[in-house]
């Protein structure tokens, strides 16, 4: 297993970085630095999953936050990526060599993760903000999780997840999905939204919370994230963790929601950019 030859770390972070939060008694959320991993599973308990990888160098916090959750050589049976961006699979390779779980992805995100096709460029002139400006520093590169890496169930389904479902959210990524909880509307939303304005490097460190469409850099479909939205607003979730930034539930995740599904055009997608049609 690899990463990509311009895999380095990087020096952003939030007031949130290291702080894990208990979403639901089920669900926790951990901050590394500007993103989210999740932990799904009872305290204590020996069956449950990781999603998502962090920013690089990051394995022993997220390792850490597992044994403190799940007590002292806690492994998950797997774990789940929404997307295979840097952020998201930063420290993917030495969770995977510590715990020696298979990783399941979306077929369309395949060719990122197994060395096949790199990632397009980040584009900087989508926003003002620094970290959009920022962003061509970025790692694109693909990774190579060879045989660790497998592809989540047509069905829909989540393996060792009873009750949760997968669903396909384009946009951000070819391959991104979401996760879904039917019996309680959680939704594991990944950055098909965000519920802070990535751009920003403010708004990143304060974790301002304000539901906002994917990250404007490293997104380059937008019609099919626009779709992705629509898709997670008709789920009508109660609670909504995001790749970047504080979970949001009730009334506020509901109108906000709903508000950036009317007015996507003007809300998420720039105003220029290369990847805007």
């Amino acid at each position: 297993m690899t990463y990509g030859e311009d895999y380095h770390y990087l020096p952003v972070t939030s007031i949130k970085s290291g702080k894990g939060q208990e979403v639901l008694p089920d669900l926790h959320c951990l901050t590394v630095q500007i993103v989210n991993v999740c932990f799904i599973g009872m305290p204590g308990q020996k069956n449950w999953v990781l999603v998502d990888a962090g920013m690089p160098h990051a394995a022993d916090t997220i390792i850490g936050e597992a044994e403190e959750r799940f007590g002292p050589g806690a492994r998950p049976e797997a774990i789940f990526l929404t997307h295979g961006h840097f952020d998201h699979v930063g420290s993917i390779v030495e969770l995977v060599e510590h715990w020696n779980v298979p990783v399941y992805a979306h077929p369309d995100e395949l060719p990122y993760l197994t060395g096949q096709r790199n990632y397009p460029e980040p584009d900087p002139s989508v926003d003002s903000g620094l970290v959009a400006k920022l962003s061509p520093l970025f790692p694109v590169d693909a990774i190579n999780l060879g045989h660790h890496l497998t592809t989540l169930p047509e069905d829909g389904s989540v393996p060792h997840l009873a009750g949760w479902r997968w669903l396909h959210t384009p946009g951000h990524s070819p391959g991104h999905v979401s996760f879904f909880r039917d019996s309680d509307r959680t939704l594991l939303a990944g950055d098909a939204f965000v519920t802070v304005k990535q751009e920003s490097m403010w708004s990143v460190i304060t974790q301002e919370l304000e539901l906002n469409g994917p990250p404007r850099y490293l997104t380059t479909d937008w019609k099919a994230a626009a779709e992705s939205v629509r898709k997670l607003e008709a789920l009508k979730p109660a609670v909504a963790v995001t790749g970047h930034g504080m979970p949001m539930k009730g009334d506020l995740l509901s109108s906000s929601l709903d508000n950036l599904t009317r007015n996507f055009d003007i809300l998420a997608v720039p105003e220029h950019g290369k990847y805007v049609q």
